[in-house]
């Protein structure tokens, strides 16, 4: 697995996980803030790799080993905090209940936490999901700008979605979604010294089973609605102020 990595050698180390249909570089735009201060480690993770294109995404439980060993391998044991979003935070949420890392803290923002339903139920959900991202791939830019906020994704920023979808294997968009939404997590889960779950404020709905997961895998955990925002925003549409949040909390001085 790659590891892609900005900021001092020396500095606390900021591992990044991004969500599903996107790739590593989806932090372009919070990466040149983030790494004045931290040592940004940025998985490509498999099936969404663009320099390795025929591989496809194992599922969250595997994905979490291997980069897990790829982490240690390359001398990254000591993690100041793991950020996930979406399909990342189900990463996140994983790594940090399994010890396969032992950060400081966390963050899941816009996390999916484990379906609770009976298994034909995930699996209905699974199609729904897959078929819907399937359609997704094959729609025109001009289409997409009827689906997206105009003020907040430019054309150039439904290029990229487009050109990710299309890029994704079939094995990847089922695996991207129904392992995100069934992985396993252990009883009782390990937690980080402090950790956050986020939503954006459009999003609350769809959120709501996710967060009242959380709250029984980590009860420790704290919760934060921001405003104005939808699944996935803070560090595509408002960069600066998503580091000023993050970095407030991994400095713990939230409240300060």
């Amino acid at each position: 697995m790659t590891l892609h990595v900005f900021g001092s050698e020396h500095a606390p180390v900021l591992l990044m996980l991004h969500p599903l249909a996107v790739r590593w570089d989806i932090y372009d735009r919070v990466i040149p803030i983030l790494e004045k201060d931290y040592r940004l480690v940025i998985p490509a993770i498999p099936g969404f790799d663009e320099e390795d294109p025929k591989r496809d995404f194992p599922g969250i439980e595997e994905t979490c080993e291997a980069l897990s060993k790829a982490l240690e391998a390359q001398g990254y044991t000591q993690v100041k905090c793991v950020y996930g979003c979406s399909m990342g935070g189900a990463l996140a949420t994983r790594l940090v209940a399994c010890g396969l890392v032992k950060p400081e803290c966390a963050v899941l923002d816009g996390a999916i936490l484990p379906y609770t339903y009976p298994k034909p139920v995930t699996y209905l959900i699974g199609i729904k999901d897959y078929l819907t991202l399937e359609i997704g791939r094959h729609l025109s830019i001009r289409a997409l700008k009827g689906m997206f906020d105009p003020d907040k994704y430019t054309e150039a920023d439904l290029t990229y979605a487009r050109d990710v979808m299309r890029s994704m294997s079939r094995k990847t968009i089922w695996r991207g979604f129904y392992s995100t939404n069934n992985y396993a997590l252990p009883s009782p889960a390990l937690s980080a010294g402090r950790m956050a779950y986020w939503w954006g404020e459009e999003e609350k709905k769809e959120r709501k089973t996710d967060i009242a997961y959380a709250v029984r895998v980590f009860p420790e955990i704290s919760f934060r609605e921001i405003p104005g925002e939808g699944h996935a925003e803070g560090f595509t549409v408002h960069p600066e102020a998503f580091c000023e949040r993050l970095v407030d909390f991994i400095e713990n001085r939230e409240d300060k």
